[in-house]
């Protein structure tokens, strides 16, 4: 049986690219590694850097999943970003990544056809 880790960070902040306010969210990352995981120290700095980045919510979620398919090469991984409402709107960017060629591509596939927030 394959290992499966969910990392939680209930306390992220962003800033918005626009207003140079901070956004805050809960990022809720689940994977499945292959050699390489991440260490949650590094983890906890890494999306503390967001403090001071400005860019939009979809793109913060695409960025963590990029970085960190890019550091571990996991079989499968998602990100989550429940960002607090903002102008009366919720955004909830969901992004995942399946090793291509695996089965894990085809339920990455699946979990962003049936992807539903909790």
């Amino acid at each position: 049986m394959r290992r499966r880790f969910w990392k939680h960070c209930p306390e992220f902040t962003s800033l918005c690219p626009i207003t140079g306010q901070p956004d805050f969210a809960e990022i809720k990352i689940l994977y499945i590694p292959d050699q390489r995981m991440v260490e949650s120290k590094s983890l906890k700095l890494y999306l503390f850097s967001f403090r001071n980045h400005g860019d939009f919510h979809e793109d913060c979620v695409n960025i963590i999943l990029k970085d960190l398919v890019k550091l571990m090469d996991p079989r499968y991984i998602e990100v989550v970003g429940l960002f607090v409402p903002r102008g009366g709107i919720s955004i909830h960017p969901y992004a995942n990544y399946g090793r291509p060629g695996t089965k894990y591509e085809e339920m990455a596939e699946y979990r962003r056809l049936n992807y539903k927030l909790n």
